[in-house]
């Protein structure tokens, strides 16, 4: 079969992998569908990153193969995720699937950027869905970033009412301004590129706009105590003055998205304002579950955020268009 293969030093070559097969429990899926994800950006763009690999793990696709037991049949179309916890280790029983060592080892395979993907037992039954008819692919390859947006809204729950901040205003941005409306949030968005601010009112934010124009909005808002919540998807640590600025006192800042660098704030400012600081990563079988209703009842706008539909063959492309912020999301089809 083809696949998009990391060749390390950020190259993606397409070419021959062997086909997987698999055993009891276990689908063979024919990719129709893989949106590409920022973090296979970062890991495509990392020097440390073993080679080689194959990416992509937001995918929708045919079943073409079952094991004996899967709980899926040959024809069905489905969506699958790549992470799947133990549910039973200590970080499991304390609501962090996430950390769970079996979920950050678990994966599809080879990877959504290629033709065939094998889906494992555990995920095949605890991470896949069966898409109904009149549900598009776009539509269900973002179940897993939905989940993930979840997750990290579960972790710092939103009042109605609350006045709420997205920084970053791509495909990820614009799924939380909607969570957050749908939470009963007032959403103030900010980015630098006037279509991602224009989409982002289209979806519900009250305001969206470079960081002045979110400022003063965020004071008028919240009556000059600043925000409740501000959500960070994009702009690393640089980020973080901007946002302990117009944060509340008792506010949050939650790190969606990673980056690098060290946090550029005083240890006194996060003790003398009692702020919260914190991060999430990834989703769990719960998150995926709501996010599939939610996608699949089409309570969530998804597919206006997919700007291109690439072949395999130019992943590559797809991957320097989000690079260079002219994608605000690339979908991978065979």
């Amino acid at each position: 079969m083809k696949a998009a293969v990391f060749r390390g030093g950020g190259r993606i070559v397409v070419q021959e992998w062997p086909t997987p097969a698999i055993g009891a429990g276990e689908l063979l899926v024919r990719m129709r569908g893989c949106g590409l994800c920022g973090s296979d950006i970062a890991k495509i763009a990392a020097p440390a990153t073993p080679a080689p690999a194959v990416f992509g793990h937001e995918v929708v696709g045919d079943v073409v193969a079952a094991g004996d037991g899967a709980p899926f049949a040959v024809g069905d179309r489905v969506v699958t995720a790549h992470h799947v916890p133990c549910g039973t280790c200590h970080y499991c029983a304390r609501g962090s699937a996430s950390m769970c060592r079996a979920f950050k080892t678990s994966n599809l395979d080879p990877g959504g950027f290629a033709e065939y993907v094998r889906v494992p037992a555990t995920n095949a039954s605890h991470a896949t869905f069966r898409v109904p008819d009149g549900v598009s692919d776009v539509t269900a390859t973002f179940v897993e970033p939905i989940a993930c947006c979840l997750r990290a809204l579960g972790r710092a729950p939103v009042a109605g009412g609350d006045t709420t901040v997205v920084v970053g205003l791509g495909s990820i941005g614009c799924l939380f301004v909607q969570l957050l409306r749908r939470a009963g949030a007032i959403v103030v968005g900010t980015d630098p590129l006037a279509a991602r601010a224009d989409l982002a009112k289209r979806l519900g934010a009250e305001v969206a706009g470079p960081g002045s124009t979110a400022a003063a909005a965020i004071r008028e808002f919240s009556d000059g105590r600043g925000a409740d919540q501000v959500v960070i998807t994009g702009g690393g640590a640089d980020v973080l003055p901007w946002a302990a600025d117009v944060v509340r006192d008792g506010g949050t800042i939650h790190y969606f998205a990673g980056g690098g660098g060290m946090l550029p704030l005083a240890l006194d400012a996060l003790y003398a304002r009692e702020l919260t600081l914190l991060a999430t990563y990834s989703s769990s079988p719960a998150d995926l579950r709501s996010a599939f209703a939610l996608a699949t009842q089409r309570a969530v706008v998804v597919e206006d955020l997919v700007t291109h539909r690439l072949p395999l063959a130019r992943l590559a492309e797809g991957v320097e268009l989000v690079r260079r912020r002219e994608a605000l999301k690339v979908l991978v089809t065979p």
